[in-house]
């Protein structure tokens, strides 16, 4: 199970180009402060901006660096069925131990057309899939009953990073499947709502900053000191 603070990483670039030091000096900095995993390749390491040569070398960059310690998820995801399953075989040959797959996005796909997009994918690779839901990128959203059909008859996909914003829609996704897949926040600023529903962590971005604190956020919930996680999450909240 997938869970706690994976870091969503900064693609860092120095006078043009991927700065490949600046990288690993996050990684081990994540390391330090007891991260449960890092994305590499996601929407705040601007993938859709990377050259193929620059995001196979951020890959095989955090994957040499954490060596196996942490789980290394990979943005795998396009707008096509067929190049989505390219990119995550690519990730798992360059060492991913699972990969985060967004919905469809510009072309609109109906809800039959999500669940076919994901099982596809899902049946034709042999990696841990995590559903990113994003619809204010995508302009498309996949809704709680296609998640957990997804979920039924999927058993390769392991998490969703619930990103729409909405806890009501969080909290129907952990009531229909929270039992068999992890549900992570994808807004920092719903890490601890999304816990209160069952949640069990997020896919942050301050934690390029501040990983400590989002680490200590958690722990703090989950051993049961809410208002001390209260008070930290609002002390993260203007970040």
């Amino acid at each position: 199970m997938i869970a706690g603070c994976i870091t969503a990483l900064v693609t860092p670039f120095r006078n043009g180009r991927l700065d490949i030091a600046g990288l690993r000096r996050n990684v081990k900095f994540q390391l330090k402060h007891r991260v449960s995993g890092v994305l590499v390749g996601g929407s705040t390491g601007e993938a859709p901006a990377l050259t193929e040569k620059e995001r196979e070398k951020a890959i095989t960059t955090v994957v040499s660096e954490v060596r196996g310690r942490i789980p290394v998820m990979v943005g795998a995801g396009t707008n096509s069925t067929a190049k989505s399953i390219r990119v995550v075989r690519q990730a798992k040959q360059l060492g991913a131990d699972a990969v985060l797959v967004v919905a469809p996005y510009y072309v609109k796909p109906t809800q039959e057309g999500l669940y076919r997009h994901f099982r596809t994918i899902a049946e034709a690779v042999d990696i841990p899939i995590v559903v990113y839901n994003i619809p204010g990128r995508c302009s498309v959203n996949i809704e709680p009953a296609t998640i957990e059909k997804m979920v039924r008859n999927c058993p390769g996909i392991i998490g969703v990073k619930e990103a729409s914003g909405r806890l009501d829609q969080a909290s129907e996704i952990i009531q229909r499947c929270g039992d068999r897949v992890s549900v992570l926040s994808g807004d920092d600023s719903l890490t601890l709502p999304i816990l209160s529903v069952g949640g069990k962590g997020v896919v942050s971005v301050v934690s390029n900053l501040v990983p400590e604190d989002v680490v200590l956020l958690i722990e703090y919930y989950l051993g049961g000191k809410i208002n001390p996680a209260a008070k930290l999450h609002c002390r993260l909240y203007p970040l």
